[in-house]
């Protein structure tokens, strides 16, 4: 029996996300909950001829706690999604205090659930979750994760493009490493296990090292005003739900990326902060997954130069980015 939940389930991402959900076998209750609209997406997916039986609820009647109830696995895609000219400092400003709310219901509620933390910017609001689970006395970092699947999946589908062959795309595997915006996003091309042309020019690398940090603008420009990545930001969450949920079933040697607390496996931060030369609380990579969550840190590995110029390009911005999140929650404990 697994109960997952969606936090912010009538949204762009929230719904195709449930669909996801309640069409895996391995899930048998799905609660929903949003401000607006969430009892008719649950009685829509309830019609769904797979096992989750769906609730959805909405903030009246202490629809939060009801959702969160009995939870195991936990999605927070709440908030609102970039628009054209909206600055990630813009985004954070709102959904800082979405993400804030929902994370003291759940330290109250489900303190023992797995959090995958979707709502953006990630390598902000991972941390606001945390020092809200910390003031509740719950913080547990290898049950806490930032959601970054989506960068990975389209490192897989540039890199099969460029090979000439999408068919490609579901074996190609890029590890990505860092944080969750611009930047922060750092692919490791020369670790992909196909291999780019040898012939590819360093200006086409470039730009598709762009591409990857930089692919949520893309789809945020072609939306024209109408949202950011919410399709393939549900696949990706899907993706990597899936695998936190088989690994709670007992399935080993499930790895994937993700944005952790360092405080998880100690030894792994030792070897990751060498290579990092700088200490930071969070950081994404390859993690193995366990029944009580992150159960390996994976070190980033041998990297190129222009990998190393990366890497150390995203240092700075993620410490800035992890002390915003964290100085966002003392503020507001303060007040």
């Amino acid at each position: 029996m697994v109960k997952a939940v969606v936090l912010g389930a009538a949204g762009g991402i929230g719904q195709p996300l449930a669909l996801l959900l309640k069409n895996n076998p391995l899930v048998t209750q799905l609660g929903l909950y949003d401000i607006v609209n969430t009892p008719g997406v649950a009685a829509d997916l309830s019609h769904i001829s797979t096992p989750a039986k769906v609730e959805g609820y909405l903030p009246a009647d202490d629809g939060l706690t009801k959702t969160l109830t009995g939870a195991e696995v936990i999605l927070i895609p709440a908030g609102v999604p970039r628009k054209p000219g909206m600055t990630r400092d813009d985004l954070f400003k709102i959904n800082a205090g979405i993400v804030k709310d929902l994370a003291t219901a759940i330290a109250k509620t489900a303190p023992k659930a797995f959090v995958l933390v979707i709502s953006n910017p990630v390598n902000s609001t991972v941390p606001i979750v945390a020092e809200v689970f910390k003031k509740h006395g719950v913080f547990d970092p290898k049950r806490l994760f930032g959601v970054t699947t989506l960068d990975v999946v389209r490192a897989s589908t540039f890199v099969s493009e460029i090979l000439g062959d999408l068919s490609l795309s579901k074996d190609v595997v890029v590890p990505v490493v860092g944080g969750h915006s611009g930047v922060t996003i750092v692919p490791l091309l020369s670790q992909s296990t196909h291999p780019l042309p040898s012939s590819l020019a360093k200006t086409d690398y470039d730009a598709l090292v762009n591409r990857i940090q930089f692919g949520g603008d893309e789809v945020v420009k072609a939306k024209n005003g109408g949202g950011s990545a919410t399709l393939s930001m549900a696949y990706a969450g899907a993706e990597f739900a899936f695998k936190v949920i088989r690994a709670l079933k007992g399935e080993k040697g499930l790895v994937a990326p993700s944005y952790v607390s360092l405080e998880a496996d100690p030894s792994g931060a030792a070897e990751l902060t060498k290579e990092l030369g700088q200490e930071l609380a969070y950081f994404s990579s390859n993690i193995e997954l366990g029944t009580d969550g992150v159960a390996k840190i994976s070190p980033l590995g041998t990297l190129t130069d222009a990998e190393k110029a990366l890497v150390s390009a995203a240092v700075p911005e993620l410490a800035k980015n992890i002390q915003t999140g964290i100085n966002f929650v003392a503020e507001a404990s303060r007040l």
